[in-house]
C-alpha cells in the first residue's frame, strides 16, 4: 500500500504550538467526504457503503483498518501498540436516522428517501477520520508519542446501541481511555461544550398494551373502557412517578404514540401506548422498571384492564470522567484558547457512548456546529438539520491535540 506524505505546517499563535494542524487540502477533502455521507445515509447495521468509504480512505493513507465482525463499522490503530500503556480511542458513530431530509437549498441533500444524517454522525465520522489521517502523518514523522485507536461504530440510534456489540467484538482491547464529540446546534462553530460528570441521560423505550372486554359506547358500565384506561395511563403514570421518584433524578416518561379503537360507538378491546423513559440519575434508571410497572399496575387494575409492558432497556447516562474532561479542556485551549470552551448542562438525550464508560474512563464533548450569528432555533433529529462545516476542522484539531497531550503524559502509577 502506498503511504501519503505531507508536511503539516505550524501556524503562528500566542499559545504553545502543537503539531497536527489540519492542512487546507485535507480540510477541503473532509468537507467533501462529509457531504458524500450526507447524501448517502445508512441506518443502523446497514452502513456498508459508509464503512467501505472509511476503510478505503484509511487504506489509502497506509493504515490497516479492521471491519467489525457485524460487517459494518471498523477500528484502526494509528501507530503500533506494544502492549504497554493502553491506547486512547477516538470514537465516531456512523449511522443515520429514518426521517426525511427536508433541506432544499443544498446540493448534498440526502438521496435516500426517508433517511437523513439529522444527528450529525456524518460530521463525527469526518472528524475522527481527519484526526486519524493527521495523526498518521505525525506518526510517520516520529511525532506521535503513543498509538491511538480510531473507532467507527455502527447503530448508535438502535437501542440499546451498537456500542454493546462493538465492545463484545473487542474494540476496547488495548484501550484505556476513550473520547467522543457530539454535534450541538446551540453552540457556535469554533467552540465546544464540556461538563464533568453526567452529560446525557439514560433513555429506554416503553411499550404498554391494554386489553379488556370492550363493547358498546351506550353501555360503558358493562365493558372494560380501554380508551379511558389508556388515557389514565398516559396522564397518571408520569404523575405518580413524579411523586414516587426523587425529583432530582430527572425521570421523564413521555408518550409518543397512543392507539385505540376504530369506530366512534365501539369501545375497543385493545389499546397501545409507546414512549420513552429518561433519567438523569443512574440509580433512578436502575429503579425505573419496577417503579413503572407498579404505577401502571395500579392504574390498569382500577379500570379492570389487563396489561403487558415491554420495557426495552436503552442506555445509561454518559458520565464524563473528570480527568479526561480536563484533558479535553486543555486540548481545546491549546488549539483555540481557553475562551473557546464553555460549560454545558446535562441533556435528557441518550447516547450509547455511555456503554464504553462502563469499561474505561472517557468523556464526550459537545462540538459547536452553529454558524456564528445564526439566531434560528435549531435542533437534532429534524429533517432540516445542517451544520457549519468549519466545525469539522475544529473537531479534527481538537482530537489531535487531545491525542498528543495524552500521549506525552506520564501514565499514572499503579
Amino acid at each position: 500500500m502506498s503511504r501519503e506524505s505531507q508536511t503539516l505546517q505550524p501556524v503562528a499563535s500566542d499559545r504553545p504550538e502543537l503539531p497536527g494542524k489540519l492542512p487546507d487540502h485535507l480540510r477541503t477533502e473532509l468537507i467533501a467526504f462529509r457531504r458524500d455521507l450526507h447524501m448517502h445515509p445508512e441506518l443502523g447495521h446497514q452502513e456498508f457503503r459508509t464503512t467501505a468509504a472509511i476503510k478505503a480512505r484509511l487504506e489509502k493513507a497506509g493504515l490497516r483498518p479492521r471491519v467489525l465482525k457485524s460487517g459494518t463499522g471498523l477500528i484502526c490503530d494509528v501507530g503500533t501498540w506494544d502492549g504497554g500503556r493502553p491506547m486512547l480511542a477516538l470514537r465516531a458513530d456512523i449511522d443515520a436516522l429514518p426521517i426525511p431530509d427536508t433541506k432544499t437549498h443544498v446540493s448534498y441533500r440526502s438521496t435516500s428517501p426517508d433517511r437523513a444524517h439529522a444527528c450529525g454522525h456524518d460530521v463525527h465520522t469526518a472528524v475522527v477520520l481527519g484526526a486519524g489521517l493527521v495523526l498518521a502523518e505525525l506518526d510517520r514523522q516520529g511525532l506521535l508519542p503513543r498509538p491511538v485507536r480510531l473507532l467507527f461504530q455502527p447503530a448508535e440510534e438502535v437501542l440499546p446501541g451498537g456500542a454493546t456489540d462493538a465492545i463484545e467484538s473487542g474494540v476496547l482491547d488495548g484501550v484505556g481511555r476513550i473520547v467522543a464529540v457530539h454535534c450541538d446546534p446551540r453552540v457556535d462553530a469554533g467552540r465546544i461544550g464540556l461538563r464533568s460528570g453526567p452529560i446525557t441521560s439514560a433513555c429506554d423505550r416503553l411499550e404498554v398494551t391494554l386489553t379488556g372486554s370492550g363493547g358498546h359506547t351506550a353501555r360503558p358500565h358493562l365493558t372494560t373502557d380501554l380508551v379511558t384506561a389508556a388515557a389514565r395511563v398516559a396522564v397518571d403514570a408520569p404523575a405518580l412517578l413524579a411523586r414516587r421518584m426523587d425529583a432530582r433524578s430527572g425521570m421523564s416518561v413521555t408518550w409518543g404514540r397512543i392507539e385505540a379503537g376504530h369506530a366512534c360507538n365501539v369501545i375497543p378491546m385493545h389499546a397501545e401506548l409507546s414512549g420513552t423513559v429518561r433519567c438523569l440519575d443512574l440509580a433512578a434508571w436502575h429503579e425505573a422498571p419496577d417503579m413503572i410497572h407498579a404505577a401502571i399496575d395500579e392504574i390498569a387494575t382500577m379500570h379492570g384492564a389487563k396489561f403487558e409492558i415491554n420495557h426495552v432497556r436503552g442506555v445509561p447516562p454518559v458520565v464524563n470522567d473528570p480527568v479526561i474532561t480536563e484533558l479535553l479542556r486543555e486540548a481545546m485551549g491549546a488549539r483555540c484558547g481557553a475562551e473557546s470552551v464553555e460549560d454545558t448542562e446535562q441533556s435528557l438525550g441518550g447516547e450509547d457512548f455511555s456503554w464504553y464508560l462502563e469499561h474505561v474512563p472517557g468523556a464526550m464533548a459537545r462540538l459547536g456546529v452553529r454558524a456564528p450569528g445564526d439566531t434560528a432555533k435549531r435542533d437534532l433529529h429534524r429533517g432540516d438539520f445542517d451544520v457549519d462545516e468549519d466545525a469539522i476542522a475544529v473537531g479534527v484539531e481538537f482530537f489531535t491535540a487531545a491525542a498528543l497531550i495524552d500521549g506525552r503524559r506520564t501514565p499514572p502509577s499503579r
